[in-house]
């Protein structure tokens, strides 16, 4: 299997996949041979779809998951093996519509405001104020802050595409006396190693944050972006400068944001008071 595994790698990269899709790809393969101790290039139709539905009605695995693995095989099946795909053969599953959880302002405020360390206090406003990933604040560099136009610069974000946030003029303060005390390098939030903070040490961040803030909702440190999308909507930010400072491929996926934004009653007049009566 190392040959056709070297080809399917170097497809991936011909077509521009993140370093993370190409490893969680292979992953989806691996587990398939595994399951049959066969090459995938061996199997059949009816082998995948009775090895899904194993998946998914035995080992429990999501909806997600059998997407992504769906797509690591069309890709195999296509693009390297040449061979012919119909998307009736394994259709792929419809995906729940769940609403993201998301923390009010003044929960999030005690979150930023948890930890004495300056450094965790920094990362987690930046990703607060900007709507970043953890994988984007961890990538950020030095000079993607860009404070004489108070835009922070996203690059090879998720599809591998660049796009400017927002820089928050308090976040900036922030950064300015974290850059002091701890004199980054090149990424601006690094390890001991000067390499970026990995991403269980960001998670476990955000994690001692709401203990210390007395915070019992399931968060992870991905709502403070779900978080500040909602919040820019419930100041009245339109949805395609959202979208953009995102870095959403589709307006619909930002919409989503709609249906958890929290609406003042006051503000909401009556149809009955526009008729002239």
């Amino acid at each position: 299997m190392k040959p056709l595994r070297e080809q399917f790698i170097q497809q991936m990269q011909l077509k521009g996949l993140s370093p993370r899709t190409i490893k969680n790809y292979i992953r989806c393969i691996l587990a398939l041979a595994m399951y049959y101790k066969l090459s995938p290039d061996l199997l059949t139709i009816e082998q995948i779809r009775q090895y899904f539905l194993y998946c998914l009605n035995v080992r429990k695995l999501s909806k997600s998951w059998m997407n992504q693995t769906i797509s690591a095989l069309k890709l195999l099946y296509v693009d390297v093996l040449k061979r012919k795909w119909d998307r009736l053969d394994i259709p792929r599953p419809h995906r729940d519509k769940k609403l993201p959880l998301i923390l009010s302002r003044e929960e999030v405020q005690k979150i930023l405001s948890a930890h004495k360390n300056i450094k965790h206090r920094a990362l987690l406003t930046v990703i607060y104020s900007a709507g970043l990933r953890v994988s984007e604040a961890r990538h950020l560099k030095i000079t993607d802050i860009d404070s004489s136009r108070m835009l922070i610069r996203i690059e090879k974000a998720k599809g591998n595409k660049d796009r400017y946030t927002v820089l928050s003029p308090k976040a900036l303060e922030l950064l300015r006396t974290y850059w002091k005390a701890y004199k980054p390098q090149y990424w601006l939030f690094e390890n001991n190693y000067h390499q970026p903070v990995p991403e269980s040490t960001a998670q476990k961040i955000m994690k001692n944050a709401l203990e210390k803030a007395g915070i019992k909702k399931n968060a992870s440190i991905h709502t403070l972006r779900h978080s500040f999308a909602t919040h820019m909507l419930e100041q009245g930010v339109s949805l395609p400068i959202i979208q953009q400072m995102l870095g959403h491929k589709s307006l619909k996926t930002t919409s989503g944001y709609l249906h958890v934004q929290q609406y003042s009653i006051d503000a909401v007049r009556s149809p009955l008071d526009t008729l002239g009566l």
